[in-house]
């Protein structure tokens, strides 16, 4: 039996997408029911959509970069953001894997993985762009001189960050923050 490379991209139990310069080629359904988007919606169209703010965005460009450059992928868990249906505007938790078809120009064209893991891990806080790029990075373990310095920022500012972030979630501990944000 021959594979159906189109058949596995299309049925894939994530959602996939083959990109260039950051914008989305082709997307399989899976994708497209995450995002509340048709497929007509998607192909063609920036990243841009999918993200909370144009800000973060830009950020999340900066920040992948250099590592996909160097390693030739790349893997994080970040805030999305649903486009329409019923959840229109609703922004999500979501794991995204990427990897670059040249290291040298890793923007250019690469394939990349979405994985929503609002059933797991709520947003149950309003927050802001910053915020949320602070969340990220303390669920990944990071410390404030570390976010700082992925965020070009001073670790002062992300812990004045990471307190907002405490109260928001009534959290007594970073690591009840972490354990809120992941738990949900």
């Amino acid at each position: 039996m021959e594979l159906d490379y189109q058949l596995a991209f299309k049925l894939a139990p994530v959602g996939l997408v083959l990109s260039r310069n950051r914008a989305i080629m082709d997307c399989n359904q899976r994708l497209c029911d995450m995002f509340g988007a048709s497929h007509e919606q998607l192909v063609g169209q920036s990243f841009q959509i999918l993200y909370p703010s144009a800000a973060e965005f830009e950020r999340a460009g900066e920040r992948i970069y250099p590592i996909l450059n160097r390693s030739g992928s790349y893997a994080d868990d970040r805030l999305m953001k649903r486009l329409d249906g019923r959840c229109k505007g609703e922004i999500f938790w979501c794991h995204v894997t990427g990897a670059a078809l040249k290291r040298d120009t890793p923007h250019e064209a690469g394939i990349w993985t979405f994985e929503d893991l609002s059933a797991h891990r709520p947003v149950k806080a309003e927050l802001t762009a910053r915020e949320r790029e602070v969340c990220a990075y303390l669920i990944q373990g990071l410390t404030s001189k570390q976010i700082g310095k992925t965020l070009t920022i001073s670790h002062r500012t992300v812990e004045i960050y990471r307190a907002r972030l405490m109260r928001k979630y009534q959290a007594t501990t970073t690591a009840d923050l972490v354990h809120k944000l992941v738990a949900g």
